[in-house]
């Protein structure tokens, strides 16, 4: 089996309510890359984001006391509507530490700073937020491809994750759509034939919850 990872360019910077699946369709079609079936198209989580409004501007936010607190502990003075944001996106607060908060999303993912982006956004001051439902994010966007390319393939949402307390940054899958994320080799045998118990491997990664 051959695996190929092949760059689809030529996408705009993405809008609220831009068509997302119109522009990527337009750029697999422009960079003659051509989808066959079983392809997987994977997309980053920040464009689909932006393409759902998924984006909140600091000048419409109202820092809570905790956030402003939360400020003081910092180095380099981060905006305590920044923090704001975070807590607001967050389920429950698993750390603190000089600054850094690592939290739980409201979807189940641990995280640091609730996986709220201040980089590459729409432009200064407004920060970027997780979809609310990466899983129909996905969906949507792969019933426009499919219609519109006629071949069964799969979509993947991903982004970088951090690691709670370790160096270095992984892409993780957030949602998915046409694919089953997990292979799971549980009840067959290992080389020496020893049952396999836990074995399930992600094909999609997918953080821990």
């Amino acid at each position: 089996m051959t695996v190929a990872v092949i760059p689809v360019p030529g996408l705009p910077m993405i809008q609220p309510g831009d068509d997302l699946a119109a522009l990527v369709g337009d750029a697999i079609e422009a960079a003659r890359v051509g989808l066959k079936a079983h392809d997987v198209v994977v997309v980053c989580q920040k464009v689909v984001s932006k393409a759902e409004g998924a984006v909140v501007r600091l000048e419409d936010v109202e820092p809570s006391p905790f956030a402003v607190r939360l400020t003081s502990r910092t180095e380099g003075g981060k905006d305590p509507r920044a923090f704001e944001v975070v807590l607001r996106e967050a389920a429950r607060i698993v750390r603190m530490d000089r600054g850094h908060v690592i939290v739980e999303t409201r979807h189940g993912w641990v995280c640091a700073n609730a996986g709220v982006d201040e980089s590459n956004g729409l432009g200064p001051g407004v920060l970027t937020l997780l979809p609310r439902d990466p899983d129909a994010s996905a969906t949507a966007l792969r019933q426009r491809l499919v219609d519109r390319f006629e071949v069964d393939l799969a979509v993947v949402v991903t982004d970088t994750f951090g690691r709670p307390w370790r160096e270095g940054l992984v892409e993780v899958a957030l949602g998915c759509a046409g694919m089953d994320p997990l292979l799971d080799f549980r009840g067959r045998t290992d080389l020496h034939g020893k049952e396999l118990h836990h074995t399930v491997v992600a094909l999609a990664v997918v953080p821990e919850e």
